[in-house]
């Protein structure tokens, strides 16, 4: 059986040495190649064609996300499997949206590891629990997001305007002064912003309209 070509991108030259060393221990596993950081690591998958990357985050010159993506257009049949140290939500979301497949700590055990290069070439998605977490936690940030976005269709530009100051938490009387227009205009578009939300107070429309991320959003 074949073993696995596995490239190292990392700026740190010692852990690339050692990360060869251990992963050399394991018989299915072939470092073919190594990088200083995403732009060489672009080239390296060009010419060398390896089963999985492991990519490291935070490099100086081309980043690993930048890299990430660069790889996945010279090189699509590599797949892109993070290691780093960073776990923080733009450091995940930021690599598996620029098409790393799996995410990795730098504390994981040597089997871990493997199992993830072997996962990984499978085309399966090797997460760190605390990643996963993560992910699915904005999955559903998401829903919630398109779910509460999808209530505000059908609303008139002036009713979003009224929504939106009404989640910034501003008074009718404001709202009035903001738009130009009576505090009794400003109570009729409340009572036809409701009946479209199906809601019954502004309290509860204002928590709508922030969760469709309309009060942050400019007009």
């Amino acid at each position: 059986m074949s073993r696995l070509r596995v490239l190292l991108v990392d700026d740190q030259a010692l852990f690339r040495e050692g990360l060869a060393l251990l992963l050399g221990t394991s018989p299915e596993l072939e470092v073919v190649g190594e990088a200083a950081d995403g732009r060489a690591a672009a080239e390296r998958a060009a010419t060398l064609r390896p089963d999985v990357v492991l990519m490291d985050l935070r490099m100086p010159g081309t980043d690993g996300v930048a890299g990430t993506r660069a790889i996945r257009a010279v090189a699509p049949d590599s797949k892109v499997l993070v290691l780093t140290t960073f776990d923080d939500d733009e450091s995940v979301f930021d690599a598996i949206s620029a098409g790393a497949v799996g995410y990795l700590l730098k504390d994981a055990s040597r089997d871990d590891l493997v199992g993830a290069i072997r996962a990984a070439a499978r085309g399966q998605s090797p997460l760190t629990p605390a990643v996963a977490a993560k992910l699915v936690a904005r999955v559903a940030a998401l829903q919630q997001t398109s779910a509460a976005s999808a209530r505000l269709e059908g609303m008139s530009e002036r009713e979003l305007e009224v929504l939106r100051l009404v989640a910034r938490g501003a008074s009718n009387k404001e709202i009035a002064s903001e738009l130009r227009i009576t505090e009794g205009t400003v109570k009729n578009h409340l009572t036809h912003v409701f009946e479209k939300l199906g809601v019954s107070d502004r309290t509860q429309a204002a928590l709508l309209a922030r969760d469709a991320g309309l009060a942050g959003r400019e007009r």
